[in-house]
């Protein structure tokens, strides 16, 4: 799969979750600490409005507080599809792949911006279906290309503060529990203590 279909493929497999929120679960926990289940989506929500923005050329200064907030209002569902259908537009345009990014910690590579949203969002599908109670299990072909990209930065996102420590688990485990256990999440998180 090339970057792009992979992309979309996340895009997809946040979107196919957030369509399983039934409406009592919005206040829920999730394995994000401090975030309900509408901060969540509200995040991804969020980052996609960004990723037109800064793959259209504009910096963190330009877009400024935008996109702080709630932006899901009354209509959550229809929140994230939109958002997702315009940054899936500009991840695909052609030529993008090939820009520079403006972000905070400095000018990046389009595709290096494009895998970090990819990451943030398979790694988001699986706290959200943790945390509605719906099938954790993540497509093994994007595991295998988050791990891939995030075995090199694993440390540099947890020195700033972006992930939480390794999560330590039993041996064997599966390349999802690795992967989630490599982002600080426990892959047996419940929101009811045992």
């Amino acid at each position: 799969m090339d970057l792009v279909d992979v992309y979309r493929h996340s895009l997809t497999e946040f979107i196919d979750r957030v369509h399983r929120v039934h409406p009592e679960q919005w206040p829920e926990a999730t394995p994000c600490q401090g975030w309900d289940v509408r901060a969540l989506v509200n995040h991804l929500v969020s980052q996609d409005r960004w990723t037109v923005e800064l793959l259209g050329g504009a910096t963190i200064g330009q877009v400024g507080g935008r996109f702080d907030g709630d932006l899901l209002g009354t209509d959550p569902i229809g929140a994230v599809t939109e958002a997702a259908k315009r940054a899936e537009e500009a991840v695909a345009e052609p030529g993008v792949l090939d820009r520079t990014v403006h972000l905070s910690f400095g000018e990046t590579p389009a595709e290096e911006y494009v895998l970090e949203l990819l990451a943030d969002h398979l790694i988001h599908s699986w706290d959200l279906a943790a945390a509605i109670g719906v099938d954790r299990r993540l497509d093994p072909e994007l595991v295998r290309i988050c791990a891939e990209w995030f075995t090199e930065r694993a440390e540099v996102y947890r020195h700033a503060g972006l992930i939480g420590p390794v999560v330590e688990l039993p041996a064997p485990t599966g390349e999802q529990d690795q992967l989630l256990a490599a982002f600080g999440r426990d892959p047996a998180w419940s929101s009811t203590p045992i």
